[in-house]
This record gives C-alpha cells, sequence and structure tokens, in this order.
C-alpha cells in the first residue's frame, strides 16, 4: 500500500517514519528544496508538553484588547478583509469560555504527553542529536502581579497532574545561574523540569535523511496543485502537481496553513488561519553566560533556547496574512529581551531574523487521523505546539491508516469528534 505525505515539516517527516516503520511504501511531496524549510525552520525549540494548552481562554479577550494600545505587545493583530480571519477571531472568541478552555486544554495536554514518550523513543532507538535539551523549561515573571496570577497557573497544572514548582527569584538563578547577569525585573517563576528543548529542523532533517536512505522517495521543489479526487469527492487517489500527477492509496496532509485551500476542493473546511511568529538565532559568544534551561519571559512571551552553540529568542503572535516577510523591528525586539536576560551570552549584532506561520485553529487543537474521504488523512494545525506534538501525531496517522486502535483517545482531536 502507498501512502503520500504532503508536507516535509516536522509533523510530516515524523508521519512518514512511522508509516514507514509500519510496511507501507511511502513518499513525501514539498514544494520547498528541502525539509522543514517553512514554519519548522526557526521555531523556538520549545518541546513542552506540560505548557501545552489553548490561546483561547479565560480573560484572553481583555487582554487581547488592552495589548491593541501596546507597541511592543506580544499580540499583534492587523485586520483583513479576508472572511476566514473574522471567522477564526469569532470561533477563537468563544473558546474561551472556561468550559471550552478546559476541555481542550485536557486534549492537548493528552496528545503532548503522548508525543514527548514516543520522541524519547525515537531518539533513543536511532541515537538522533538535534542539539537536545532536558532540563525543563522556566516561566519567568517580571513583577508580583505576574506571579500572582502565576498562582492559579499552578492550579491548573496541579489539576493536570503536570511536574512543577514556583520559585522566588533566588530560586530563578539557582535554576538558571546565567539570569543573574539579567538587566530584566525578575519576581519569580514556574519551572517545569519534565519539559525540554531541541533544534526542530536539525530534527527533521535527521529523520528525512535516515528515510531516504531505507528508501522513502522525497519530491522536493513540487508544487502540489490539487487533490486528485473522484467526481463526487469521496475518494483520493493522489496529488496533482506542477510536474504531473502521482497517485497513492493514502494520502497524508500535513501542509500547516497551506492544507486549507487544498482539503477545501474537496469539500474539508477546516478552521486553521496564520499566525506570525519571530525568530532570532545568534551564535554564543560566552558559554557561562549563556542559558542551559529553556526560558519563557511571561512579560513578552519571548521564549530563549539554547541550540548547541547558538542562542535562539522567539516571540509575537501577529494575527495578519499568510506573507513571511520579516519585520526589522519585531526581530530587533524579540532580539532585545534575550539580551536583557542573558546580556553577555550572544553576539547580538550578528543574528539571523525568521518569521514562519503557525497553523492554528481557534480552539487549540490540531486535526489528526481520517477524514469523511476515503483515503485522506489529516495531520494539520497544531500550531504553536507542532515540534511538542509531531511524533505523537505521526504515530497516530501511521496507526489509523494501518488500521490499529491508536495508543490514547482521540476524542477532540480529530475531524469527527470536532
Amino acid at each position: 500500500m502507498k501512502v503520500m505525505v504532503l508536507g516535509a515539516g516536522v509533523v510530516g517527516v515524523t508521519s512518514a517514519w512511522y508509516l514507514h516503520q509500519q510496511g507501507f511504501e511511502v513518499e513525501v511531496i514539498d514544494r520547498q528544496p528541502g525539509p522543514a524549510l517553512e514554519a519548522s525552520f526557526a521555531n523556538a525549540g520549545g518541546i513542552c508538553p506540560g505548557f501545552a494548552g489553548p490561546w483561547a481562554s479565560p480573560g484572553m479577550l481583555l487582554k487581547a484588547f488592552r495589548w491593541l494600545f501596546v507597541a511592543q505587545a506580544p499580540l499583534k493583530w492587523r485586520p483583513a478583509l479576508s472572511p476566514a480571519q473574522w471567522q477564526w477571531l469569532w470561533r477563537f472568541a468563544r473558546n474561551c469560555r472556561l468550559d471550552a478552555y478546559r476541555a481542550n486544554k485536557s486534549r492537548m495536554q493528552r496528545i503532548a504527553h503522548y508525543s514527548q514518550q514516543c520522541l524519547h523513543q525515537l531518539r533513543n532507538e536511532l541515537g538522533l542529536d538535534y542539539a537536545q535539551s532536558s532540563l525543563g523549561v522556566l516561566q519567568l515573571f517580571g513583577d508580583e502581579q505576574e506571579l500572582a496570577m502565576a498562582h492559579h497557573a499552578s492550579q491548573v497544572l496541579t489539576q493536570f497532574g503536570v511536574n512543577h514548582r514556583l520559585v522566588d527569584r533566588q530560586a530563578v538563578t539557582q535554576i538558571e545561574p546565567a539570569l543573574s547577569q539579567a538587566d530584566a525585573p525578575l519576581s519569580g517563576g514556574l519551572y517545569l523540569p519534565d519539559d525540554e528543548a531541541g533544534d526542530c529542523a536539525l530534527f527533521t532533517r535527521q529523520l528525512a535523511a535516515l528515510l531516504q536512505q531505507r528508501g522513502v522517495r522525497f519530491h522536493f521543489n513540487t508544487p502540489i496543485e490539487r487533490l486528485r479526487a473522484s467526481d463526487d469527492h469521496r475518494r483520493v487517489t493522489g496529488v496533482a502537481t506542477a510536474g504531473g500527477e502521482l497517485t497513492a492509496d493514502a494520502v497524508v496532509v500535513a501542509l500547516g496553513c497551506a492544507s486549507v485551500p487544498l482539503l477545501r476542493q474537496v469539500g474539508i473546511r477546516l478552521p486553521i488561519y496564520p499566525v506570525k511568529g519571530y525568530s532570532v538565532t545568534l551564535p554564543i559568544a560566552d558559554d557561562a553566560a549563556a542559558p542551559r534551561v529553556c526560558v519563557m519571559y511571561e512579560h513578552h512571551k519571548v521564549m530563549i533556547t539554547r541550540l548547541g552553540n547558538q542562542l535562539r529568542a522567539a516571540g509575537i503572535a501577529e494575527i495578519s496574512d499568510f506573507s513571511t516577510r520579516t519585520d526589522a523591528k519585531k526581530s530587533a525586539f524579540v532580539a532585545s529581551v534575550a539580551q536583557r536576560l542573558f546580556p553577555g551570552a550572544g553576539d547580538y549584532q550578528t543574528v539571523a531574523r525568521w518569521c514562519g506561520l503557525r497553523p492554528m485553529t481557534p480552539d487549540g487543537p490540531g486535526y489528526v487521523g481520517a477524514t469523511p474521504v476515503a483515503g485522506l488523512f489529516l495531520a494539520c494545525g497544531q500550531g504553536s505546539n507542532g515540534w511538542t506534538q509531531a511524533a505523537g501525531v505521526g504515530r497516530i496517522v501511521a496507526d489509523v491508516i494501518a488500521g490499529r486502535t491508536p495508543d490514547i483517545d482521540l476524542n477532540g482531536l480529530t475531524l469527527a469528534h470536532r
């Protein structure tokens, strides 16, 4: 049985790996010249099952309104004439209810923790080295008000069984000594020792190389024009590309934001919308001054991660359009947060700027598994949790196509359950 995976990002490549492991003939198609060159390329690097949860939450609408009037707010909104943007925002607002938040967080926690187990198994089995760190993630608070709100966050984490602890400023510098040189206000932190970090693009490239060695064919530089479907759209049999038609017994759509127009061709309408994020990557100049723990500065929602001999800072959520043009001011702001926290860590004059599109759903969870169209399967919409959830999503897709019962409950994660 031949399975075609559309998309060579981290979700697509991990799906291809598990499909190959289950004995399928697998091919991967991507419009880019190599793997992990879009949303997987330079994300924050955090693998954070403990933090996994929807952006739509109680109190978020008020925060978002206030941020509209703050120049350096973590959330930016550029209104567009696109009906898709307004529909997405409306559904996002509806999911800010407490009951919806709890249900969606539970679903995201379920798949995130499962995915971490799958990732560890993959890493150990294959001996992968993707600049990973297993020292936890430290959420930093800048003032007493933020620290007070962290007590509520701690209660939620306790309810979901997440290993964590609230710490004061002194403990923050014990967990991450490099913060003793910080030129930014620090009142305390929330430490999740079981979360981790790693270079998503490096992982994806390594896994893709192993697949190629095992005979999996990658069609790079191959834009996908449409799905090959029966006249009644009840079955998909491959894709039409700029280079011709390719046939398959099953197709997995793992194209991030680009999944939406393709799936619409067969009557599947997913509420996935791009939310742009920015990152900067720079060489580490002083090893002792650079962090070893992945940190998230809550006030600006910027994550700083050591990836081998490089430092990466990532943040900002911009709801606008499908453009991937970088904004020098936003990139400079993200870099400035890292510099204030770790002033001597890196060469802040030599930064590689990047921005990517998070494929976000309004309720939080992505889509995985079967569709009403025979031969068509989903692995898309994981948003800012794509790296965290990739291994689990890939394993689930392979199990579903193989007719096996997945290891976790898929309620709330599939198209049928939404």
